[in-house]
């Protein structure tokens, strides 16, 4: 019961993630639920979670983005984080020029700043992309705009480059586990 509660909770950040975040807490309420319960009551609380699970909308966008993050680190030697957001809570911090000229994004409109955030040399790397049915989906506009002001332009995923076939699962070339994020 604990390895398909486990289970459960793995679909949920996996292969649902951000087009429903309300489906890891139902996983995770569910997997509580089987250790307190045990059988037989368990195998309500798993039919129930693993039906919400079937009728969520999915989205891998999270996993393709942190695998393509742990792809760059391993690949390029990872340049060292800017100045200004080096910690400055030190005290030879100021020496170094450690927090020199940070901004606080809260303190901008819509809580966003230009300012370099990634390294240098990794500056235009885009980690996440969202599909329509994210429910992160509804920043776009913000975060399209924020990805303007710095000079990024959006690459399509490989989601969206792919046919219309493609994309219902009824072709029988392309693989879908690459991804251009």
């Amino acid at each position: 019961m604990k390895f398909i509660a486990r289970r459960i909770m793995i679909l949920a950040s996996e292969d649902i993630g951000n087009a429903d975040p309300q489906a890891l807490q139902v996983a995770v309420a569910a997997a509580q639920a089987v250790e307190r319960l045990g059988m037989p009551e368990a195998r309500i609380v798993l039919a129930q979670a693993v039906t919400y699970m079937a009728s969520a909308p999915k989205s891998n966008s999270a996993i393709n983005a942190i695998d393509k993050a742990m792809r760059v680190v391993q690949e390029t030697k990872t340049p060292p984080v800017p100045v200004h957001l080096q910690d400055a809570h030190y005290k030879s911090a100021g020496k170094l020029g450690h927090g020199k000229g940070y901004k606080y994004a809260h303190d901008y409109k819509n809580h966003y700043v230009k300012q370099q955030y990634l390294p240098d040399g990794l500056t235009g790397e885009v980690f996440m992309s969202r599909r329509k049915t994210d429910m992160s989906s509804r920043f776009a506009p913000i975060i399209k705009n924020q990805r303007k002001s710095r000079g990024i332009i959006r690459r399509k995923t490989y989601h969206e480059n792919l046919s219309g076939d493609e994309q219902r699962g009824t072709h029988t070339g392309a693989d879908r586990t690459q991804s251009r994020i």
